[in-house]
């Protein structure tokens, strides 16, 4: 991981386009080619930009993109709005002068949360923006044990996916770690010199080879809803669907719910871990 927003922006555009075939934009390929994708003076001249200036962008030197130029860059690349807003989230970042390193605070999660996630019958946790696992309810807990029984600074959702035992409780685990991981390229970009998005990226890149290829292909999700899969070792399988929820106030941690249809196989294999739970019911938060 790298702490220079012009090296970040720079090998952004270069896996981008290296990624995008002549054919796709209307060029001729031609004989002989010897890079993958398009040519840097291809791209320039579908964005309307001069080679120069675009090379000197993937050399990650000091230039300063106006919006315009990264949305010509982007419409050539054929990026989607995610991609976009990552682009632009990136050139911005470039263009802000080096800062003092700076003091973070934990993430808490609010007491008004913790009464929410108690009152949910649906499994719930927050996640903060680097994935951490900072409080969830018993049902949560019934369903995803995995991460119940760790220390606090060992809960997260991408490295307890990157575990080699996880494919037995992930049918598709190979899938949800390549979502998660651009999940996190997203959340980085906008705190690269957060100490906890360095310590994960740089921890996680040396234990798991699958991270840091996945990490170098600087793939960038937003995503806020979605389906999973979990091989629960009490009822079988369960399919669940999954919202993430934004708390109020600055970025940061969301809340995450899993539901099943009413009524359906899925919904009475919840009720039935919801039978096995014991304790006091209160929320877990370390």
């Amino acid at each position: 991981m790298t702490d220079d927003p012009r090296r970040a922006l720079a090998e952004f555009l270069r896996t981008r386009r290296t990624r995008v075939r002549p054919q796709d934009v209307g060029l001729e390929p031609g004989p002989r080619r010897r890079v993958a994708g398009l040519r840097r003076e291809e791209l320039a001249m579908l964005a309307g930009v001069s080679s120069d200036y675009y090379q000197r962008m993937e050399q990650g030197r000091d230039v300063r993109p106006s919006g315009e130029v990264l949305d010509a860059i982007a419409g050539a690349l054929n990026f989607s709005a995610e991609e976009t807003r990552h682009l632009h989230s990136l050139a911005a970042a470039a263009r802000t002068p080096a800062r003092p390193a700076r003091a973070y605070p934990p993430e808490e999660v609010p007491e008004t949360t913790l009464r929410l996630l108690a009152g949910t019958t649906s499994p719930a946790l927050v996640v903060g923006r680097f994935l951490d696992v900072l409080a969830w309810n018993p049902l949560a807990g019934g369903l995803l044990g995995a991460f119940t029984d760790l220390p606090r600074a060992e809960r997260n959702l991408l490295a307890m996916l990157l575990h080699p035992d996880a494919d037995q409780a992930c049918p598709e685990r190979s899938a949800t770690v390549a979502e998660l991981t651009a999940m996190l390229r997203t959340q980085v970009a906008t705190e690269p010199g957060h100490p906890r998005a360095v310590e994960l990226v740089g921890e996680l890149a040396v234990r798991s080879a699958e991270f840091a290829t996945l990490w170098a292909r600087h793939d960038v999700e937003d995503t806020t809803r979605g389906r999973m899969r979990v091989e629960h070792p009490l009822v079988g399988e369960l399919n669940l669907d999954w919202d993430a929820y934004p708390m109020p106030g600055a970025p940061g941690p969301v809340l995450i719910v899993y539901t099943a249809e009413p009524g359906s196989a899925d919904d009475e294999r919840l009720q039935r871990i919801a039978g096995t739970l014991v304790g006091d019911g209160r929320v877990r938060t370390h």
